[in-house]
């Protein structure tokens, strides 16, 4: 049913991980509306969805620059993307 995508556990954790988050921040918004806007580091004035969406957008981009220009292996983009979407939700 699925063989149209390779799909690997690595790929369906992905997956898991988007939805799971996009899950938790329903929830959160469900039980404190609007709450969640602040005036950040970078300028702009945020949400949770936002910060969420600048968060993966980055880690993104850090997998795909680290790929490019080093190669395997992954631990140390998956430690900055950590950081980088550590320091979304705490300060943009």
């Amino acid at each position: 049913m699925l063989s149209w995508m390779a799909w690997t556990w690595p790929t369906a954790l992905l997956f898991i991980g988007i939805f799971t988050a996009m899950a938790t921040i329903i929830t959160i918004e469900i039980k404190k509306p609007g709450t969640s806007e602040r005036y950040g580091a970078l300028g702009l004035t945020t949400t949770r969805g936002d910060r969420l969406f600048l968060s993966l957008l980055g880690t993104s981009y850090i997998f795909l620059a680290w790929l490019g220009i080093f190669g395997m292996p992954l631990w140390i983009p998956l430690a900055l993307a950590l950081m980088w979407g550590t320091f979304c939700f705490l300060k943009v």
